[in-house]
This record gives structure tokens, C-alpha cells and sequence, in this order.
């Protein structure tokens, strides 16, 4: 076992979450595309017509994945057993309202980053081109937080009042998207940069109020910041890319696909 008297092991621990921050990144994209198979078919059509092996093999990967984290949480001296969180039901206004927080948080936070925000390198926009267009590329800033990072937003504390819970915690995430401007609260990789920019090119597409809209609903209507379609859609390129970084594809033209299919 590990102790933190022994420095090798305070290294191997540093590395045993970075591993797990990614594994974690892996799960969700795995977690969000179930939650769209989910939306489009019944179990029943699942069970019937999906192929055999393929089922099979995807239902085995699950199972080990679930015996294997159920084993460490029995561990965990002070778990508890989770309820299942549900989120109250919204008014219309109520609706409106966090959308129009949203829209002005997301706007303060850009005009906040932008002044000390950065342009893509060369290196960085050679990496992205057989994605992104150069244009898009081109209006892109960065920011790398050293020794800070991104606080929640102030209207979390009016969700809560109201029972919305399970909001994602920014501080947790490996960037965040402001219009323009990815702020990234770790280190800059690949990955994390990709999914920024893939919610960059949702803003441009759909316009921030309707993103934001969109964003809420998808929230009330999942209960889980990752199986929101915008963030699920996102991180599913974000992992195709990761799979192959060679195999180009266009992320405008993905994006308009789900918006005409009406899946964000």
C-alpha cells in the first residue's frame, strides 16, 4: 500500500490520478454515447436487432468496468449509498431566467479572459486544421490558469435554492469555453483543447442565447452536466479524435448535422 512518508510513492500517487482523470475522461465519452443510444432506441430493438457479437462484447466491457469500480467503492470507508437525485420541475420563467444567467455569465467571463488570452500556435492550429477551418482557428484564444482556477458561477447558489442539484463543478473541469476563448484550468493537452473547440464552433453555429437555452434544457432534462447533448456531443468527437488523430473530419460539419436532426 501506499504512504505518503515515502516519496516514490507521493509520485506514484500524482500519476495514479492523472490516470484516473483520464479514464474518467474515457467513461464519460462511453457514458454519453450509451445515453444517445438510449434516446434513439427502445431495449426491446436493441436486444432484437443489434448484431450478436457486438452487443455482447459492449454488454462484457460494461459489467467488468462495473464490477471493477464497485470493488473500490466498498473500499471507500465513509461511502454511502447514493441516492438518486432528481431535479424539481421548472417554470417556463424559471427556465428563461438561468438561461439568460447563463448568457451573461458566459459573455462576462469572455470579455474577462480575452485581454490576457493567447492565439493558437502554429504547432496547435497544424494539429486541429483537418478539423477546424483556418478561419475558425484563426479567432480562437487560449488562456492556461497557473495557481487559480476557474470558480463556480454565482447563480449556482439560486439553482440550489431552488433544489437543482448536481451542477457541474468548473473547478473540476479540464477547460471551459467562452465563446471564443477556452480557458483551461490544467494543463494544455490535445484533447481537452479539441472538446473546447468543438463547443466553440456550437456558440458560432447556434448563437450564445441559443446555446444557452439549450444548455439549460438539456440539463433539467438529463440531470447529468455530461449527458447534456451539447457537452455528450463534444465529448464523443473529442474521443474520436483522441482514437485517431489522423482521421480528419469536419466538426462545422457534425455540429449542423445535429442541429438539423434536432438532437441537440
Amino acid at each position: 500500500m501506499f504512504s505518503w512518508d515515502n516519496p516514490d510513492d507521493r509520485v506514484a500517487v500524482v500519476q495514479m490520478n492523472s490516470e484516473l482523470r483520464h479514464a474518467r475522461l474515457e467513461l464519460l465519452s462511453a457514458e454519453c454515447a450509451t445515453h444517445q443510444l438510449r434516446l434513439r432506441f427502445s431495449v426491446e430493438d436493441l436486444a432484437r436487432f443489434a448484431e450478436g457479437d457486438l452487443l455482447r462484447k459492449a454488454i462484457e466491457s460494461a459489467a467488468a468496468l462495473n464490477e471493477f469500480y464497485a470493488s473500490i467503492e466498498r473500499q471507500i470507508p465513509s461511502a454511502t449509498e447514493p441516492g438518486e437525485v432528481s431535479t424539481p420541475p421548472l417554470t417556463e420563467d424559471q427556465v428563461r431566467d438561468f438561461s439568460t444567467c447563463i448568457c451573461s455569465y458566459l459573455r462576462e467571463q469572455r470579455d474577462r479572459y480575452f485581454p490576457i488570452a493567447a492565439p493558437l500556435s502554429a504547432q496547435r492550429k497544424a494539429t486541429m486544421e483537418p478539423f477546424f477551418s483556418t478561419a475558425f482557428l484563426n479567432r480562437i484564444r487560449i488562456v492556461e490558469l497557473i495557481g487559480e482556477r476557474i470558480s463556480d458561477p454565482p447563480f449556482y447558489s439560486q439553482a440550489k435554492d431552488l433544489g437543482v442539484t448536481n451542477l457541474p463543478s468548473f473547478q473540476q473541469m479540464a477547460s471551459l469555453t467562452f465563446l471564443d476563448v477556452v480557458v483551461f484550468n490544467e494543463r494544455i493537452a490535445d484533447r481537452a483543447l479539441f472538446d473546447g473547440l468543438v463547443h466553440a464552433v456550437q456558440f458560432h453555429i447556434l448563437g450564445l442565447k441559443r446555446y444557452s437555452d439549450l444548455f439549460v434544457r438539456g440539463f433539467l432534462k438529463t440531470n447529468a452536466p455530461f449527458a447534456i447533448p451539447l457537452e455528450a456531443h463534444a465529448l464523443a468527437l473529442a474521443s474520436r479524435f483522441a482514437r485517431n488523430t489522423t482521421a480528419s473530419f469536419s466538426v462545422e460539419e457534425q455540429v449542423r448535422l445535429w442541429i438539423r436532426e434536432g438532437r441537440y
